[in-house]
């Protein structure tokens, strides 16, 4: 029996050398703790950052059990086994751990290998250079657990997050995860369900989750005790924030990233992009950030030097300040791994700042991860970069190669046992977690008037405050790919990490039979396959077109279009607007208004993302995770919530051609559509209103993405701009879809530096009224310099009579808009 060891901000329970710990973080967030035949452990957390709450709660006991309750969260402790269960204050049971107790630890020795950094294997492989060490010891470092917490979830719940993987997974029951950072995997162990409540894991080794014929549970390979928290809410939204209580605020990315980011593998010359941009704006195609991508360093100097060729580059910082002067930034990729004896890697091993490989810097470490900023910033920053790609950042991967996939298990088993040749077998899942640190507060520390992006293809709990967005890594260009990205995308964002994005058009194009990732449907491409040019293609390439990859890429795109960033990319083929046809056709012209849409959707995206800072809200959102009462969500694969106001269904079958441009003439442009219990819903294209509980059918031709808007919801909107901040006094066009009340806080901003975290920024808040059938925008709250003291907007209702318009001059002081008042 377990009995009562000590009561005060935390009570201990113990039995027999089981040590159990319940201590409340917040109203609604429970810390639990377990270790056996020591002391708890209370290490400083990699994941968790904000420190606990003096948070008033009852303790009652009774003959089986005990109870503690806070305001927000009530836990049961079985005396027997001390088994938990978990409730809300209103008695409904969230979830519990089976009644022989739940929590399992396994003592374990961990080893760790000791270099003499003599001599290290030099390779190249598809993802950029590697280097594995061949000397080295193997010791034993401590005694650890392995540890094992069983579930008993509910009928008919349904579980998101634990972050972005392959397998296209939407709800989790009766699913597992394996949980390591790979190409293709983004790891966050931050379970939600459709029942109110979250459970992270505060764990950085490998972990696996299981809720199948194995049964409930989540394993861990390395703890030195079992540490979880779980969070309550009465909603998806309150959830969120009690995760961003615990693991920190998200930073504000600025106002261009919301942009499109035009990027491809890879261009060459300083020269090459400028015509891509100049290109874009004579097309008046909008465009807000090119990439460069990998090798910008000189031409046999190594791999992963932080600086410009001087040949391509001639003029680095000039070129920086002509792609500024068109309203471009300019993103780069670095990558942790340095090879071939270049500059930034003998400083490093110089330092005794590499891992064992003498290649990959040791992130774990302030002092490298200062070193390696200082790096970043005098080859790069200082020429005027405006933004990072961090690149293969697990960083460690050993299946890359052949022709066969390997089986699950056993790429588990190479990735991980690669990991940790060179790092703590406690630690294998947080690289990317402490080298976005690293990143972070160096720019902080050298700058204030950019706010730090950082593109990253791993990520983990708590990667969020340091302004990260993550993508999914290298996937090939299928529609089973592309199908498979929208669950997986809406279980990265389901954990709390904010900020997700995609290769439109999948990273590989052609198909290798020689490799087995490298298998996209598509080796005709796009024309212009190999142009050093950017704007005319190779005259042998002229003919190497496939429409079906221009359709492919266009629905990918209007895909990534609602997503927290809008970014091409890719190898095998070009990616320009002109790549896919001239203006007057049906891909080009597609491409180019969802591009233009994009644009028009600034303020609603810019406002969404200050709800997350500011709030600890989601911009992607599960249709479950939204209506938790209506089952039919719970499985739904290809439709997401877009903030409050937008539902968005990608189309994911091929209508026009197959692969080597094959006519699909009998394929129907129309695709299913689900419309949630709960809500009425608006068609964005032709405002027809639709009772939830439901599915119909909806056209989709080539240049349209099914699209509604909720009942109840404001949608602001501007005019089509070739850069975000091209006019600062552009109007807006406030659409409210009428039926239920209604509200939205439109931010704004200097659009870029640090100045709102001091108040400089302001809020505007928009309240429809539905039965008095009145929308009422408040006073401007809040300043900042250079803000429009008046703007000209346009409000759009929609409702069952149809559209109505009203124009006005809003100048910060309240105004009121009745519905079918005249105007003056």
């Amino acid at each position: 029996m377990f009995q009562i060891e000590k009561q005060a901000e935390a009570i201990v329970f113990q039995r027999a050398g089981q040590r159990l710990r319940v201590v409340f973080a917040a109203a609604g967030i429970a810390r639990i703790t377990y270790t056996e035949h020591r002391d708890f452990a209370d290490h400083p957390s990699r994941i968790v950052v904000t420190a606990s709450e003096r948070i008033a709660f009852d303790l009652r006991e009774y003959t089986e059990k005990w109870v503690i309750e806070s305001s927000g969260l009530v836990v049961h402790v079985s005396k027997k086994a001390g088994a938990l269960s978990f409730f809300t204050p209103g008695g409904r049971l969230l979830f519990r751990e089976p009644e022989r107790g739940g929590k399992w630890l396994t003592s374990k020795k961990v080893i760790k290998n000791v270099f003499d950094n003599s001599s290290a294997l030099q390779m190249q492989s598809i993802d950029g250079a590697r280097s594995s060490a061949t000397n080295y010891e193997t010791i034993v470092d401590r005694e650890a657990f392995e540890a094992k917490l069983e579930f008993v979830f509910s009928e008919g719940e349904a579980l998101f997050g634990l972050g972005s993987h392959e397998e296209g997974y939407s709800n989790l029951r009766g699913r597992s995860r394996e949980l390591y950072q790979q190409n293709m995997k983004a790891v966050v162990p931050h379970l939600v369900s459709t029942r109110g409540y979250g459970v992270l894991m505060d764990c950085c080794s490998l972990m696996t989750f299981h809720d199948d014929a194995l049964g409930s549970y989540w394993w861990a390979d390395v703890v030195e005790e079992l540490d979880y928290y779980v969070i309550a809410g009465e909603d998806f939204d309150e959830v969120m924030r009690g995760y961003r209580k615990l693991t920190g605020v998200t930073p504000l990315p600025p106002k261009w990233a919301f942009g499109y980011v035009q990027s491809k593998e890879r261009y060459v010359t300083a020269e090459e992009m400028l015509q891509v941009v100049e290109e874009h704006r004579r097309r008046e195609v909008p465009l807000d950030c090119i990439v460069l991508d990998w090798k910008s360093w000189p031409n046999d100097a190594g791999w992963g030097q932080k600086s410009f060729d001087p040949i391509r580059f001639p003029d680095a910082a000039g070129f920086t300040r002509k792609l500024h002067e068109l309203g471009a930034r300019l993103m780069v990729s670095i990558w942790p791994i340095m090879t071939g004896g270049c500059k930034n890697q003998r400083e490093l091993i110089g330092k005794g700042l590499m891992l064992g490989n003498q290649a990959t810097y040791d992130a774990f470490r302030a002092e490298a991860r200062t070193c390696y900023w200082e790096q970043a910033r005098r080859g790069l920053f200082s020429n005027g970069v405006d933004a990072w790609w961090c690149d293969c950042t697990e960083p460690f991967e050993a299946d890359w190669s052949g022709a066969v996939k390997p089986e699950p298990h056993l790429r588990l088993a190479i990735n991980t046992q690669e990991s940790k040749l060179y790092l703590d077998a406690g630690e294998i899942n947080a690289y990317s977690l402490l080298h976005s640190q690293g990143i972070y507060e160096g720019q902080r520390r050298t700058e204030s008037a950019k706010r730090v992006l950082n593109l990253t293809r791993s990520s983990y709990a708590g990667q969020h405050r340091y302004g990260t967005f993550t993508w999914n890594g290298d996937v090939c260009a299928t529609w089973e790919t592309l199908r498979r990205c929208i669950p997986e995308g809406v279980n990265f964002c389901a954990t709390g990490e904010a900020y997700w994005t995609v290769d439109a058009g999948g990273f590989f194009v052609d198909n290798k039979p020689e490799l087995w990732f490298w298998r996209g449907e598509y080796p005709g491409g796009c024309r212009g396959l190999t142009a050093m040019d950017a704007l005319e293609p190779d005259p042998k390439d002229s003919g190497s077109t496939d429409k079906g990859f221009w359709e492919l890429y266009t629905r990918w795109l209007q895909y990534a279009a609602f997503l927290p960033m809008m970014r091409s990319h890719g190898t095998d083929v070009a990616r320009e607007i002109w790549r896919f046809g001239d203006a007057g056709s049906i891909f080009y012209d597609a491409i180019a208004a969802c591009i233009r849409l994009r644009y028009r959707l600034i303020p609603y995206l810019y406002s969404m993302a200050a709800a997350i800072t500011f709030d600890g809200t989601a911009m992607v959102r599960a249709l479950a995770l939204e209506f938790p009462k209506d089952a039919q969500t719970h499985n739904i694969m290809d439709e997401y919530m877009f903030g409050r106001s937008l539902m968005v269904c990608p189309v994911v079958c091929p209508m026009y051609f197959g692969p080597g441009s094959q006519p699909l003439a009998e394929e129907p442009k129309t695709r299913p559509v689900y419309l949630p219990e709960g809500a009425s819903w608006f068609d964005f294209w032709n405002g027809a209103i639709y009772e939830g509980g439901q599915t119909i059918v909806v056209g989709s031709p080539i240049d349209r993405i099914p699209l509604f808007a909720r009942a109840g919801s404001i949608l602001p909107m501007t005019e089509v701009m070739q850069y975000t901040d091209e006019v600062r006094d552009a109007p807006y066009e406030i659409h409210v879809y009428t039926g239920a009340d209604a509200q939205f806080d439109l931010y704004e901003d200097a659009g870029d530096g640090y100045g709102y975290e001091r108040g400089e920024h302001a809020f505007i808040r928009m309240r429809w009224h539905q039965r008095q059938a009145e929308l009422v925008i408040k006073k401007r709250e809040g300043s900042f310099a250079g803000m429009m003291e008046g703007r000209n907007y346009r409000i759009v209702f929609f409702g069952p009579e149809g559209r109505y318009e009203r124009a006005l001059r809003y100048t910060g002081e309240e105004v009121r808009v009745q519905l079918g008042e005249r105007e003056n």
